[in-house]
């Protein structure tokens, strides 16, 4: 599973974006942005610790957080970054189910979709709770070539429409695509 990481300080060693994928995961730099921690810990983001040579590093509060000491391998800063998102995502509740018929299913519940909203759809679940940005949409909808930016706003209308009496809603995130989530 991939997640990409945001970086709340200055450049300095280890702190040019790595591409991680999707989930918000913040590193930061210790001790140098320890007041930013309250705020990130209260709002439940993972946030992974670069600890600086021969300062001890923070004290774990919960499942959300680790450290590695800097510079640290690439390969170790990934690990360390998917492990915090498969703990963030432990509690999620499971995600609804679309079907080789084109059927969403949300435990007992289901909806039949169109072609379209289920390949919308389809693009949305392949990244259950993540931002899927508009062109992926496009792509998964409209493989042989593009449409207007309004037709996927109409279909996208249409699937939150349909997929609302299952306690499944799709959220728009300003600037950078949709979600598909539970309520």
């Amino acid at each position: 599973m991939a997640v990409r990481a945001f970086i709340v300080t200055k450049p300095r060693r280890n702190t040019g974006f790595v591409a991680f994928g999707t989930l918000d995961v913040v590193l930061i730099h210790w001790p140098d942005d320890g007041a930013k921690v309250e705020a990130l810990r209260a709002a439940g983001v993972p946030r992974l610790f670069l600890v600086e040579g021969g300062v001890p590093p923070p004290r774990m509060v919960d499942e959300l957080e680790d450290w590695i000491r800097v510079p640290a391998d690439e390969v170790d800063l990934h690990a360390r970054v998917e492990t915090l998102d498969r703990r963030a995502h432990a509690s999620d509740p499971a995600p609804p189910v679309l079907d080789e018929d084109d059927v969403l299913w949300l435990n007992s519940r289901w909806v039949a979709l169109a072609p379209i909203e289920a390949s919308i759809t389809r693009a949305l679940i392949d990244r259950y709770g993540r931002v899927v940005g508009r062109e992926a949409l496009h792509r998964a909808a409209w493989p042989e070539g593009s449409v207007r930016r309004n037709v996927l706003d109409v279909h996208v209308l249409r699937l939150r429409r349909r997929v609302e009496p299952l306690g499944v809603t799709v959220r728009t995130v300003r600037g950078r695509g949709y979600l598909i989530e539970r309520t």
